[in-house]
């Protein structure tokens, strides 16, 4: 189904939204509470489940296994599909994600085969589409507000009493994988990516254990699972990228999106890899600052064997630029500046670099023809002066080695 039909058949309710021009982070998360006041008053909830789950991290073997529900009925799907969310506005994710209740249980990850509980998460995370869920808590849920980027919003959680699904139909594609139990999580990974399946739904699923080695398989982290498969998928397509020719010349993409400013650079040489955000003071990460935050990470030809400092958002990316480059059939140095505005007062998940960076690609780009040219369109492009993005970036001092940076910027 189309995008806007399935906007469409699940609505958001934006006269709901009182905060539509709000910028201030208090009002949002003040707003985020109280969208979710009726499911805090309630210890049962019904509703399709978008086949949406959450595995906690903290207490790590320990952690909580659970649904998100929420309280209607219906083609739900859209909530639990971020590459359908590049057209909504940071609002209307926030509403539409806050309804959705989170269940909890505390298992450890390696029980995954074992219990009820366990059981029904799988056959949630193996869902085709919505499926019925009934879910009854110990206690009323209760919200907590976190600023991670790693993952999305949801709504109020609470320790579950019970928890059943109901009409679920397996995902013919996703099934193949879990029943295989001799197939290693990397080649599940990259041959559902190469059979179409959405990066979130891989990512889902090896949260709830579906994939691996039969004695292997365990839970894991909602976090970390997303960013395992974007780190995953990206090395893949990294190497494919390595075996074609330099791109001839410089080639610029810009796009604005949820408030931040995107310019997207293939540059002509052997593979590498820089992403850089800039993010205002008001803005997430930045909320309390009185001078621009700039970070970012690199890799060369041979990637990096450490973390990168920016975290999830850097492996999102890199997944994006792969993508168009072995579209392109070509290799080149990519990098991503990121300006993030104002109006970016609260994290909504790595999905947004992936799917913004996916968008910005997908506009016809800017053909520059040298570094000059490439640091005049920066300076058109974003509030930030090319003097700082280069002061922040190790791939445009390389650049610059052998000139002097006065010679490109007035």
């Amino acid at each position: 189904m189309p995008a806007d039909e399935k906007e469409k058949s699940f609505s958001i309710k934006r006269s709901d939204i009182v905060y539509k021009h709000m910028r201030d982070p208090a009002m949002l998360r003040y707003y985020y509470k109280a969208q979710t006041v009726s499911a805090m008053n309630n210890l049962q909830i019904e509703g399709s489940s978008p086949t949406d789950i959450f595995i906690g991290r903290f207490g790590y073997p320990y952690v909580h296994i659970g649904p998100l529900v929420p309280p209607e009925h219906g083609d739900t799907s859209l909530l639990s599909t971020p590459e359908m969310w590049w057209k909504l506005s940071m609002e209307d994710i926030v509403s539409m994600r806050t309804r959705l209740v989170r269940g909890m249980y505390l298992t450890k990850v390696k029980d995954v085969e074992k219990g009820r509980m366990q059981e029904r998460v799988r056959d949630l995370a193996l869902a085709e589409r919505p499926a019925d869920a009934e879910v009854s808590f110990a206690k009323k849920p209760f919200v907590k507000l976190e600023m991670r980027d790693e993952v999305q919003p949801f709504g109020p959680s609470a320790e579950m009493k019970s928890f059943d699904v109901y009409n679920i139909k397996a995902d013919k594609k996703i099934e193949s994988r879990y029943t295989d139990t001799d197939a290693k999580a990397v080649t599940s990974i990259v041959e559902l990516y190469h059979r179409g399946v959405h990066v979130s739904k891989i990512q889902r699923s090896l949260s709830a254990g579906l994939f691996g080695l039969g004695q292997n398989r365990k839970f894991v982290p909602t976090r970390w699972s997303i960013t395992a498969v974007d780190d995953t998928l990206s090395k893949f397509n990294r190497e494919q990228v390595k075996s074609y020719d330099s791109i001839d010349s410089i080639y610029a993409y810009y796009n604005v999106a949820l408030d931040n400013r995107w310019l997207i650079v293939f540059i002509p040489g052997n593979w590498e890899y820089e992403s850089i955000e800039a993010f205002f003071p008001g803005t997430v990460w930045n909320e309390d600052g009185k001078h621009i935050s700039i970070f970012g990470s690199h890799e060369g030809y041979h990637g990096r064997s450490t973390y990168a400092e920016m975290g999830g958002c850097y492996y999102s990316g890199r997944l994006a630029t792969t993508e168009k480059l072995l579209q392109l059939r070509k290799q080149g140095r990519a990098l991503i500046l990121r300006e993030a505005h104002a109006g970016y007062t609260m994290p909504v998940g790595v999905w947004n670099v992936r799917e913004h960076v996916r968008e910005t690609l997908a506009t016809e780009p800017v053909v520059l023809h040298n570094v000059g040219e490439l640091l005049q369109h920066m300076a058109q492009k974003f509030e930030i002066h090319p003097r700082e993005w280069i002061k922040n970036s190790h791939m445009l001092t390389n650049l610059l080695t052998q000139k002097r940076i006065n010679d490109y910027i007035a």
